[in-house]
C-alpha cells in the first residue's frame, strides 16, 4: 500500500565526500531539519550563506530529514528521476565520475562491482538509502526528459495501482530538480523567464497542486533546463485518485542557481 512520498533534488554537494567532509549520520539536526524557505527558489541566493550558515549543509539537512520519515514509513522505495532505464536493490555504484570514489547500493545485497556508469539520480537514490536506511531496498525508474504530461502522469497513476495491489507499505522518493537558469551562475546560465516558472513549481510542491504540475510545459522547460519535470508530473499522476494531498515543504530556494525543494507529499 502506498504510504507517502518523499521529494529531494539530486545535487552531488549533498554528498560530504564530495565536498571534502565525511560522510554524515542519517540523523538530521531537528533545528537544520525543520525547514528553510527564505523567499523560495527564486529569492536572493546570496543571502543564503550568510544567514543559515554553508547552503550546502542546510540543503543536506532539510533532505535527510525528509528521507527520515521516507525510511520510518517503508522499507520498499520506488524513486522515480530522469533518464532512461530502471535499475533494481542489486545495482552499486560510485561517485567517482564526480572525484570521489564514494560507493553506494539500491539494496543491502547489492552486486560487488559498481556500476561506473550510473545516472545521477541512480547515485543519489543509492547515497539517500544507505544514508538513512541502510536495510531498505529501492528500485529506480528513470523517465526520459522528453516524457510527455500525458505520459508522465499516466505512469504515475499506473505505480500508484501497482503500489496499492500489496499489502505493505511501500513509499516513492522523487529526485528531481527544478529550473537551472535562474541565476548568471546557473548552470544553464540566467533565462529571464524561469523565476515565474519556478515561481509556479515551487507553489504547486508546496500546496500539492497536481493540475499546476501537469501544466508544465514540455519545451520551455527543455529550455530553461528543469529537467525534473517528467518526475515531477509522475507524482501528479501517482496522487490523481486522492480526493487532496497533504503537502509539506522543508526546503525550497536555488543556493546554486537551481531550483531545490525537499519535502513530502501524503494522500489526505
Amino acid at each position: 500500500m502506498f504510504s507517502v512520498a518523499a521529494l529531494m533534488p539530486a545535487p552531488p554537494v549533498l554528498v560530504p565526500e564530495l565536498c571534502g567532509g565525511a560522510a554524515e549520520s542519517g540523523v538530521p539536526d531537528p533545528a537544520r531539519a525543520a525547514g528553510h524557505r527564505p523567499g523560495g527558489a527564486t529569492g536572493d541566493a546570496r543571502g543564503i550563506g550568510a544567514g543559515a550558515g554553508d547552503p550546502r549543509t542546510v540543503l543536506r539537512a532539510a533532505v535527510l530529514g525528509v528521507l527520515a520519515e521516507l525510511a520510518a514509513a517503508a522499507n520498499t522505495w520506488t524513486v522515480l528521476g530522469t533518464g532512461q532505464g530502471q535499475y533494481g536493490p542489486d545495482t552499486a555504484g560510485t561517485f567517482l565520475g564526480y572525484g570521489v570514489d564514494v560507493r553506494v547500493e539500491l539494496g543491502p545485497d547489492a552486486a560487488d562491482a559498481p556500476d561506473p556508469e550510473l545516472a545521477l539520480p541512480v547515485l543519489i537514490a543509492g547515497w539517500a538509502r544507505g544514508a538513512v536506511a541502510p536495510g531498505a531496498n529501492a528500485e529506480v525508474r528513470l523517465l526520459p526528459e522528453e516524457t510527455s504530461a500525458r505520459a508522465a502522469a499516466a505512469f504515475g497513476a499506473r505505480l500508484r495501482a501497482e503500489l496499492d495491489a500489496v499489502p505493505e507499505s511501500r513509499g516513492v522518493l522523487v529526485i528531481a530538480d527544478g529550473a537551472a537558469t535562474l541565476t548568471t551562475a546557473a548552470p544553464g546560465y540566467l533565462d529571464e523567464r524561469a523565476p515565474a516558472v519556478q515561481q509556479r513549481l515551487d507553489t504547486a510542491l508546496a500546496t500539492g497542486d497536481r493540475a499546476a504540475l501537469l501544466d508544465l510545459d514540455e519545451e520551455l522547460s527543455a529550455d530553461l533546463v528543469l529537467r525534473g519535470r517528467a518526475p515531477y508530473q509522475a507524482l501528479a499522476g501517482l496522487f490523481a485518485r486522492d480526493d487532496a494531498v497533504a503537502a509539506e515543504t522543508r526546503y525550497q530556494d536555488a543556493p546554486f542557481g537551481v531550483g531545490y525543494h525537499a519535502g513530502l507529499w501524503r494522500p489526505a
